[in-house]
């Protein structure tokens, strides 16, 4: 079995860990909201999806929310704006909390029928010297339990993504390490 990769892009090759682009992919099924942060609706959304019970304030609180229920009502009410880096703040609660809140239902789909086809786009080698490019062809496999993998981007845990990502391309054979980095991971649920 190939080891880790030491020095991706010595040559040239550009791309995404493979957990980045599950972690981005599992980010965009969740859905949520469109509108950025900094603009008043996509403030107004967030909030109001951070306070509108409470248990999503206890949530909001833990994922760094910690402004007072005074400025969070000003916030609101539009008597103040929050700073750039309590919109950093919301924007970073609201991802938390929304991950929490949709990981059980994307589990169960992508775990239905025995599980969810995944599709590997190898890295770009555009810019390494010809003698130097491998063979990379697109692939696609089989997971059969997202759990690991699902639990692990709920808690924003990337060391623990990245391994429970580790341990299903080694399904591949002997070429996983050839797909530890990637363009894009394509799967649906």
């Amino acid at each position: 079995m190939p080891d880790h990769t030491q020095e991706f892009g010595k040559y040239g090759a550009s791309g995404v860990r493979g957990s980045e682009a599950v972690s981005r992919r599992l980010d965009d099924l969740a859905g949520g909201i469109v509108s950025p942060v900094d603009t008043r609706r996509g403030l107004l959304a967030r909030l109001h999806y951070l306070t509108r019970s409470d248990r999503s304030r206890e949530a909001a609180r833990a994922a760094g929310l910690t402004v007072t229920d005074r400025t969070l009502k000003a916030w609101l009410d539009g008597r103040q704006r929050p700073n750039a880096r309590n919109l950093q703040r919301v924007e970073d609660a609201y991802r938390t909390v929304r991950r929490q809140n949709v990981a059980r239902h994307l589990l169960s789909r992508l775990n239905s029928r025995g599980g969810t086809r995944v599709e590997l786009h190898p890295l770009n080698q555009s810019q390494v010297p010809r003698p130097r490019q491998r063979v990379l062809e697109y692939r696609s496999f089989n997971i059969r339990t997202w759990d690991r993998i699902v639990r692990a981007w709920s808690e924003g845990d990337a060391a623990a993504l990245d391994a429970a990502w580790t341990d299903q391309i080694v399904d591949l054979g002997s070429q996983w390490g050839q797909y530890e980095y990637v363009t894009n991971v394509g799967f649906a649920a």
